[in-house]
């Protein structure tokens, strides 16, 4: 089974400080690669029909590298439209049914995420299947866990899990929000109100690349799974 991809690639990379006031987060370099390229590997790996990406920071930029290598651009202009909106933005262009959707600001070590979720996926009792990563795996994080899970994968908020950014979901729940601007947290709410949440535990390690401090460990995360 495959599935097409969304990239989230809109945002302003507020917590990199300086180092995107010339460019967008997504194109800032960990081991001398763009992280988003980094994410597209990870894509490309599942042999998706399509990858999306939405863009609103020096959009330009991103165009000029995503389009060369396939990707289709959803651009939010004027107002940036947050994960939610964006999402429902792309979907013309993504297509029809469930639809991976993927951070750009990560780097996994371990198998591939997707296809972990891809084997895990069960349209009959999941609306949404998120890759989560146990605290003692998360490098870099400086917050504390998303999601807990019980013995069948149902996920729920508070815990020691976090949400890696990538995730298989049903998008047809985006269209009963109101909102033009809207985080998928309230999508996320209404699936697990019909438990209809769930979680797929990574078994590798993933750092956040969010913040300047990640790069380091980034770097230092690949050149241990280089090993």
């Amino acid at each position: 089974m495959t599935l097409p991809v969304m990239l989230f690639a809109a945002g302003f990379g507020t917590r990199m400080r300086d180092l995107t006031r010339d460019r967008p987060k997504p194109l800032i370099k960990v081991d001398d690669c763009p992280l988003i390229d980094h994410t597209l590997g990870i894509a490309r790996a599942v042999n998706p029909p399509r990858i999306v990406a939405n863009t609103h920071y020096k959009p330009q930029m991103l165009a000029d590298h995503l389009v060369p290598q396939g990707v289709i651009i959803s651009e939010e202009q004027p107002d940036i439209l947050d994960t939610g909106g964006g999402l429902r933005a792309a979907l013309p262009v993504l297509g029809h049914g469930p639809i991976v959707t993927m951070n750009t600001d990560a780097i996994w070590s371990g198998p591939n995420p997707v296809q972990l979720a891809l084997d895990m996926w069960n349209p009959d009792c999941m609306d949404a299947l998120l890759v989560c990563v146990p605290m003692e795996q998360a490098l870099g994080r400086q917050s504390g866990g998303d999601f807990s899970s019980d013995e069948h994968g149902r996920a729920f908020r508070g815990g020691n899990l976090v949400y890696g950014g990538v995730q298989i979901l049903n998008p047809e729940g985006l269209y009963d929000i109101p909102d033009r601007v809207f985080s998928l947290n309230i999508l996320w709410n209404a699936i697990s109100a019909k438990n209809r949440l769930y979680c797929a535990k990574y078994p590798g390690k993933w750092c956040d690349v969010g913040h300047p401090e990640g790069i380091p460990l980034a770097e230092t995360l690949l050149r241990q799974s280089d090993v």
